[in-house]
């Protein structure tokens, strides 16, 4: 079990590396929660693995940490990216977000679809209320290339579902920080936690890095028409 280590990288951000599970009874409130957390795909690619790129996802080998994150109750609103194929377990959501993707994965090549697109669940809360107009629930945005992490999210993506949350942002599954990039790039506050020690010292390189920058405008995905 990972001791409970705490960084303050600037006032109203901050960075765990830990359990979320026992992370999350230290925080008061939680107004906004935006994450991928692992969902039972057992992620680690062949060529992942070849190139000794990355290792096995943490908690990865069931949809328990999914579940988890989904019982989570932010005063505003939840936003939680998972595949289609987990909906049946989860509590029914209120709406189901479409990621299009630029790319598509493998899989089975010769039954399924060239799947180019993930689903991201949202969950309003007690507070919720949209801070702009109502967004529509398909949203557009390339992908990474997965330097840094195997389901890595690029920041613009993170950034627009950002901007339907209001308060602090929390991301108990930080992974290697496109969440927290994205946070701070829009400035808004910002709670990582991460359990995976490699990852957490990629995210808090990568967030300390973005605090440094000039405050800058991320482009945003452009909701599909």
């Amino acid at each position: 079990m990972t001791t409970p280590r705490r960084e303050v990288l600037a006032e109203g951000v901050e960075v765990w590396l830990a359990d979320c599970r026992e992370v999350l009874p230290l925080i008061e409130k939680i107004d906004a929660v935006v994450s991928d957390p692992p969902y039972g795909m057992s992620f680690h690619s062949k060529a992942s693995k070849e190139k000794g790129r990355h290792d096995k996802i943490v908690g990865d080998e069931t949809d328990e940490l999914l579940l988890w994150a989904c019982a989570l109750k932010p005063t505003h609103s939840a936003y939680l990216f998972c595949r289609w194929d987990n909906i049946p377990r989860v509590p029914t959501p209120t709406s189901v977000l479409t990621w299009v993707k630029n790319s598509w994965s493998m899989g089975d090549l010769e039954h399924a679809h060239a799947r180019m697109t993930e689903i991201c669940l949202f969950y309003p809360g007690p507070k919720h209320f949209w801070v702009g107009k109502r967004p529509a629930d398909v949203m557009t945005a390339g992908t990474t290339g997965n330097e840094h992490h195997p389901t890595e999210k690029p920041v613009n993506l993170m950034s627009y579902v950002i901007g339907f949350t209001s308060g602090i942002v929390l991301d108990p599954f930080m992974g290697s920080g496109s969440t927290g990039v994205a946070a701070v790039n829009v400035g808004r506050k910002f709670i990582g936690i991460e359990i995976d020690k490699k990852h957490f010292d990629v995210a808090r390189k990568r967030i300390a890095a973005a605090l440094k920058q000039p405050f800058l405008f991320v482009d945003k995905p452009e909701p599909t028409k």
